[in-house]
């Protein structure tokens, strides 16, 4: 079987062939969903000429069953609590907060490993890029938009590669614009459309940024 993408990268030139709207333009922000979102989104940065960076998620699960979101924490020292689980399910507040706490220190750990001293960019008024490398339920692409509202953007745009034809509709109404390269159907799983989805490792995460970070990146 041919499948549509080599790798992240190409998959990344691909989708930002469809952002070519956003090239060039003053205020435009790319961030990564790390860390498989990060090959991507550095082609699309790259083409774009944008400045690129991650947005960390990191899902509150509820206690024994942490499959079941109750929340999230993200980049910018966001929290979102889904009130209505922890009302229904009666969950205590120190457990959310004691949840809260150790995903903050999750994410802190991760932030440090992946900026290496770097601050997050400013998001206040810039159209931000939202790229991860696919979209199946979009949980956690969700949580990020809901999060990312938080700290004021004027535009939200979330791209990727792939999507359920479902999820990919679902967010062109929870953002201000979504692409999706392929809408396939039936859909399956994201790691099925790339002929090379291995593990994107925190190193290549590393490496993608500060590439990212010694200049505007240069199409071509």
């Amino acid at each position: 079987m041919t499948r549509p993408f080599a790798d992240r990268y190409e998959a990344g030139r691909i989708l930002a062939g469809e952002l070519g709207a956003y090239a060039g333009l003053a205020g435009v922000v790319v961030l990564a969903l790390p860390r498989g979102g990060v090959p991507v989104a550095y082609e699309v940065a790259r083409a774009l000429g944008a400045p690129l960076d991650v947005f960390l998620v990191r899902k509150l699960g509820v206690p024994g069953h942490e499959e079941l979101a109750m929340g999230a924490v993200a980049s910018g020292d966001v929290v979102v609590i889904n009130d209505d689980v922890v009302r229904s399910l009666r969950i205590p507040r120190d457990a959310v907060e004691e949840a809260i706490g150790r995903e903050r220190r999750e994410m802190a750990r991760r932030e440090r490993v992946y900026r290496a001293g770097r601050r997050p960019p400013e998001v206040e008024g810039k159209t931000v890029i939202l790229v991860d490398d696919g979209l199946a339920t979009g949980s956690t692409m969700r949580a990020a938009v809901e999060a990312l509202r938080r700290l004021e953007p004027a535009r939200i745009v979330v791209a990727v590669p792939t999507a359920s034809p479902s999820t990919c509709g679902e967010f062109r109404a929870l953002a201000d614009d979504c692409v999706c390269s392929i809408t396939p159907e039936p859909f399956r799983a994201v790691g099925i459309w790339y002929d090379d989805f291995g593990q994107t490792s925190d190193e290549e995460v590393c490496r993608l940024l500060a590439t990212s970070a010694d200049g505007p990146p240069a199409a071509g």
